[in-house]
C-alpha cells in the first residue's frame, strides 16, 4: 500500500474530526475551543454535568448549530457547509420522547420510514420491530410504552434510514436498570456492524462500556480516552474509609474538606472515598486519622466515579 492510499484510509476511519469548536449564547461560553476525533465503530461516551455543553456540541457535529469559532468534517463532510448532507446520515436521538403519542408502534416507524424516503417503509418498519424485541407491541399506541419501550421505539425510529453515525443525548435518562442494559446490548450489536456513537451518559456503568470516553465540564473539554487511561491520567491516589458509625465519617468529611492534599471526600454507601493528586500531600493531612483506632483506612485504586466526581469538583460553572 502506498503512503497517500495509507493515509486516505486512516482518514476514512476518523468519523468525527473538530478542532477549537466554540458556541456562544447571549455572550456565554457554553462550548469553549473543544477539540476531539472520533473512530470508525467506536462507542463514544461524552460525561459532564448538567449545562456543560454536551447536547451544544452534538447539535453542532450533526449540523444543527453552527460553531462561532473552530472547524471540522462529520462524515468526511464540513460542518458549516455540508450540513444537509451530514443530517442525511445521521441518526440523532433527544433527551426527550419525540415521537407521535398518538400513533401506534408501527404507525410511528412506517411515517418515519416514508419521511426518510424509504422504498419499502412498511418492511423497514417490520425489520426494525423485530430487531428491538417490539414484536407483540406493534399496535400499542406510543403513550401507553413504559419508558425503556418508548426508547426501543425511539431506537429504533433513528436507525430506520440505516445511519453511518448515531448521536443519543443521555437516551437512558429514567430508564429502569435492565431496559438500560437490553439498551446497551443492542448499542454495541450496531457498533459491531460498523456502526459510530456518540453518546453522552451520566452513568458510570455505561461509560465503562464505551471504547472512549471524554469529559466535558461548563464547556471546556477536560479529560478524553479510554477509561483506563482517563483513570490513569487522573494521576489520584484513593483511599476508602470506614468507621463504626455514620455520624464520624460525616465529622471526617468536614474535616478533610479543603484541607491540602484532599481534592475529593464523598460518601459511598457506608464509606467514603478519599482521594488527591498530590499524594505526599494527601498523606500528610490524612495521618493523624490514619494513627487512630476510629476509622479503617483501605488503599484503593481509583474508580471511573472518583475521576468523575473530583473533575466536577474543580470545574467552574459558567452561570457564576
Amino acid at each position: 500500500m502506498s503512503a497517500p492510499d495509507a493515509a486516505q484510509n486512516s482518514a476514512d476511519d476518523i468519523v468525527i474530526d473538530v478542532h477549537g469548536l466554540t458556541k456562544k449564547f447571549d455572550g456565554r461560553a457554553v462550548v469553549r475551543n473543544l477539540s476531539m476525533q472520533v473512530k470508525r465503530g467506536t462507542i463514544y461516551g461524552f460525561l459532564g454535568p448538567n449545562g456543560s455543553g454536551k447536547t451544544t456540541t452534538i447539535r453542532m457535529l450533526c449540523g444543527l448549530l453552527t460553531p462561532d469559532e473552530g472547524e471540522g468534517t462529520c462524515l468526511g463532510y464540513d460542518i458549516r457547509t455540508d450540513t444537509d448532507e451530514i443530517k442525511k446520515h445521521v441518526g440523532y436521538m433527544t433527551q426527550r420522547f419525540s415521537l407521535y403519542e398518538d400513533l401506534s408502534v408501527r404507525e410511528n416507524l412506517e411515517f418515519i420510514g416514508r419521511i426518510y424516503g424509504l422504498d419499502k417503509p412498511r418492511a423497514a418498519a417490520r425489520a426494525a420491530i423485530a430487531r428491538l424485541g417490539l414484536t407483540g407491541r406493534e399496535e400499542q399506541i406510543a403513550h401507553e410504552l413504559s419508558g425503556g419501550w418508548k426508547q426501543r421505539l425511539a431506537l429504533g425510529a433513528c436507525t430506520l434510514s440505516s445511519p453511518q453515525l448515531l448521536l443519543l443525548d443521555e437516551p437512558t435518562a429514567g430508564v429502569d436498570p435492565k431496559a438500560r442494559r437490553d439498551f446497551w446490548n443492542e448499542i454495541h450489536a450496531l457498533a459491531a456492524e460498523g456502526l459510530t456513537v456518540l453518546v453522552s451518559t451520566h452513568y458510570m456503568d455505561e461509560a465503562e462500556r464505551c471504547h472512549e470516553i471524554a469529559y466535558i465540564a461548563y464547556g471546556d473539554l477536560l479529560a478524553h480516552g479510554t477509561v483506563e487511561e482517563v483513570i490513569a491520567g487522573s494521576r489520584l491516589t484513593t483511599y476508602v474509609v470506614s468507621a463504626r458509625s455514620s455520624e464520624a465519617l460525616n465529622r471526617l468529611t468536614e474535616e478533610l474538606t479543603g484541607k491540602p492534599g484532599v481534592d475529593m471526600v464523598a460518601p459511598f454507601g457506608t464509606s467514603l472515598h478519599v482521594a488527591g493528586r498530590d499524594a505526599v500531600a494527601l498523606e500528610a493531612t490524612i495521618a493523624p486519622y490514619r494513627a487512630g483506632k476510629e476509622f479503617e483506612w483501605k488503599h484503593s485504586a481509583p474508580s471511573l466515579e472518583d475521576v468523575f466526581i473530583e473533575l466536577m469538583g474543580k470545574a467552574r460553572d459558567n452561570f457564576q
